[in-house]
């Protein structure tokens, strides 16, 4: 069996990691908070001082941090991880970063004989917990099917989309359809309360039929209730929508929805309300009409 490790132990990182664990695996982890990682030694995990001492003693490096400075240290920072990898070993990247990113970061791992999946998730922290995120990695086709059994211990949807930085163009997409059903959402909830009809009623009804998907049924509740504590922060969701609109610029793509959602959830975090779940989407809406109905 694979000795495994685990870097970021965040909101996202830690419940991955004691599924892991709860599956079978012995787990030497690394966080910069140390009381995140208490759950994970409860549960029997070896706690190590840095990124560097936990890539000594894994075959396959798991990593969820919260972008590109954040990863970039991980590896190759002071006590970075990849100057204590093996040949041979598997460094996954369960985080969200750019494509381009993740094709340079291969081609750096490669030259020391290391391969990388890059492997972000959707689901937010329920799914995370629950262990059926759905996974889309990108990579090397023998590295995938040696991590593969590991995914399924963390996720259901589990997909291989082809190489270095396919898993990182699929979640693109999937940022930018969720934007964009945020949106819809946002817009069809203040449209029927400026008409005087209930949201509520309007989102049971589009519940039913051809308007359904889990964009409505969870982020709509939210949005009328008003509770938006995060399964995924705003800021985060700008974060990645900044991703795409750098790869769309430099591919000459025009995406009109996706630009539209990146400046609205722009505008959600300038408001101050990054913190929260990005269905908060909802606030901006309303302010450019004046405030809630």
């Amino acid at each position: 069996m694979d000795s495994l490790g685990f870097i970021g132990l965040g909101v996202m990182g830690q419940p991955m990691a004691l599924n892991l664990i709860k599956a079978g695996h012995r787990l030497s982890v690394f966080a910069r908070n140390p009381a995140q990682s208490a759950p994970l030694q409860a549960a029997g995990a070896a706690l190590l001082a840095t990124p560097l001492a936990v890539a000594q003693v894994s075959d396959i490096l798991f990593i969820n941090v919260s972008d590109e400075a954040a990863l970039e240290a991980v590896l190759f920072g002071k006590q970075g991880a990849a100057a204590g990898l093996r040949a041979g070993s598997i460094v996954v990247d369960m985080g969200t970063t750019s494509p381009t990113f993740t094709r340079q970061l291969a081609a750096r791992l490669a030259e020391q004989a290391l391969s990388l999946i890059d492997a972000p998730v959707s689901g937010g922290e329920a799914g995370a917990i629950a262990g059926t995120l759905a996974i889309m990695a990108g990579g090397p086709e023998a590295a995938f099917q040696r991590v593969l059994p590991l995914f399924q211990s963390i996720g259901g949807g589990i997909v291989h989309v082809g190489d270095s930085g396919a898993g990182q163009v699929a979640k693109a997409c999937n940022q930018i359809v969720i934007s964009a059903a945020l949106l819809g959402v946002a817009e069809a909830f203040t449209f029927a309360a400026r008409q005087g009809v209930d949201a509520a009623k309007v989102r049971q009804a589009l519940l039913g039929g051809s308007a359904y998907s889990r964009i409505l049924e969870i982020h709509g509740q939210r949005m009328l209730t008003g509770q938006f504590q995060p399964g995924f922060k705003a800021r985060l969701h700008q974060k990645d929508l900044g991703i795409v609109q750098a790869e769309a610029q430099a591919a000459g793509l025009a995406l009109p929805a996706a630009a539209l959602a990146a400046q609205l959830m722009n505008a959600l975090v300038v408001n101050g309300d990054g913190e929260l779940d990005s269905s908060a989407l909802i606030k901006v809406i309303q302010q450019l009409n004046g405030g809630a109905a």
